[in-house]
């Protein structure tokens, strides 16, 4: 698939199942994701591969931020939890690790990162495989970071969840990019 057609038919796509990326194709994405816009050459990105059983490990974690927060949370509560991070062959935790203090804020540190995910999804597409870019609440709680080996400063930008296609992916409305011009305002 050339360039240009994997960015334009791309779509992300929510039912996952086996298999999930090969190694060599896991490779290809990361190499793909290091190669993002990053300015100043700060490499931010930090990547956190889960696949088979260390899935786990992250439905840990979720249900530890539910116990914490809802401590007599029932039992389907928590298993339909940690189920999320099962709901893909793969998962790629992505992580903007922040140089502080640095003439690169922290916000283009975390867009670099952004640009890597998106690297990925583009990647994934033109390599047959399915992808979803999940964030929610456990991306941005402070209590999570350490549990994922990162510090308050850092940033999770976000679970890419990857696998074969459960289903035909939904196709994007038919849109031209002349809808989303707009004119610099005058004076």
């Amino acid at each position: 698939m050339d360039t240009l057609t994997a960015l334009t038919h791309r779509v992300s796509v929510p039912r996952l199942t086996e298999p999930g990326p090969t190694p060599d194709q896991l490779r290809q994405l990361l190499a793909a994701a290091i190669r993002a816009p990053d300015h100043g050459m700060l490499r931010p990105w930090r990547f956190i591969v889960l696949q088979g059983e260390q899935r786990e490990r992250l439905a840990d974690v979720m249900e530890w931020r539910l116990l914490k927060r809802q401590p007599d949370a029932d039992p389907n509560a928590r298993e339909n939890l940690r189920g999320k991070a099962l709901r893909a062959p793969t998962v790629i935790v992505a992580v903007a690790e922040i140089t502080e203090n640095h003439k690169i804020p922290a916000w283009e540190q975390v867009l670099a990162v952004g640009a890597a995910v998106q690297n990925i999804m583009v990647a994934a597409h033109a390599l047959g495989l399915g992808a979803m870019w999940r964030t929610g609440d456990l991306a941005n709680d402070p209590d999570v970071k350490p549990r994922l080996g990162f510090a308050d400063k850092d940033q999770v930008v976000g679970f890419v969840y990857l696998g074969t296609p459960a289903v035909e992916p939904k196709s994007l409305p038919d849109e031209t990019p002349d809808q989303f011009l707009r004119e610099l305002p005058r004076g």
